[in-house]
């Protein structure tokens, strides 16, 4: 089962993939996790990650990519993949989509979490206060100023993966607002099908 999990931050793709993670048993890839762990374990393409990152710039997508296709070889990919921030633009949908192609594997779903970003700046607030209220630090951001931009820029370059993946007939939309079971219970009757 490979999957790529879209929708804006807060909409609950995180705890979903860790849900996928458990019924299927493939693990979550997460970019952020994959360059962290590339330049701990000090491959050619995580030094070359490091060397950007040291000098404060942004990785490439040439090395993102190299990285996801690094860690898509890995034995415990065999049996599948869900894809957490990645792709996040056109260019990276169509690697994606290359990097697949090389190893004679495609993708079997592209699953939207559907959500209503007032909602979600609401959700965002909450979450805030219940992790004060249990003494827990707040995540940077869940502060709904720092939310609202990053919602931009998800819409700017991330929200055209939409189009793109509807046009290949691979996306499919569940209600992101419901319950986070009710959610779950939703992929799991999409990816029932598709199988």
């Amino acid at each position: 089962m490979r999957l790529i999990l879209l929708g804006p931050p807060g909409a609950g793709k995180g705890t979903q993939a860790q849900r996928l993670v458990e019924k299927y048993g493939i693990p979550q890839l997460s970019t952020g996790d994959m360059l962290r762990a590339a330049v701990a374990a000090k491959t050619p393409v995580g030094l070359k990650a490091k060397a950007v990152m040291d000098a404060g710039e942004l990785v490439s997508d040439a090395i993102v990519n190299a990285i996801v296709a690094e860690r898509i070889d890995q034995p415990d990919c065999a049996k599948g993949f869900i894809l957490d921030g990645y792709p996040r633009t056109l260019a990276q949908a169509d690697s994606v989509e290359a990097m697949l192609g090389e190893r004679g594997i495609a993708l079997d779903a592209v699953i939207e979490l559907v959500v209503d970003d007032k909602a979600l700046v609401g959700r965002i607030v909450k979450r805030a206060e219940e992790a004060k209220a249990a003494g827990q630090p707040v995540r940077k951001d869940d502060n709904p100023e720092v939310f609202e931009e990053r919602l931009r820029e998800y819409y700017k370059k991330t929200a055209p993966l939409i189009g793109y993946y509807h046009a290949k007939g691979m996306l499919k939309g569940v209600d992101g607002m419901a319950n986070i079971d009710a959610v779950s219970g939703q992929i799991g009757a999409l990816l029932g099908k598709g199988r």
